[in-house]
């Protein structure tokens, strides 16, 4: 399920070519989730790794997740 999640939204990802020549990379609805790098592939793999590491953060504190589709990572409380 957690695969899933981060294909989805990497699937949302959006990018644009800075005026440096570097690329510039996000998930606009994982706030803070975001990367650059000197090619695409690049600033890609870079925003995949910032990807995961807050999914793991926000599990790890139980903080609200966006859902993607039918995907809802959120923990329910008993």
């Amino acid at each position: 399920m957690l695969v899933e999640f981060v294909e989805a939204a990497m699937e949302r990802a959006s990018y644009d070519k800075l005026e440096t020549g570097e690329y510039y990379g996000e998930i606009p609805f994982c706030l803070g989730v975001w990367s650059t790098g000197k090619t695409l592939e690049k600033c890609r793999r870079e925003l995949r790794e910032v990807l995961e590491d807050w999914l793991l953060l926000k599990l790890r504190d139980g903080d609200a997740i966006p859902v993607i589709g039918r995907i809802n990572l959120n923990l329910r409380r008993a």
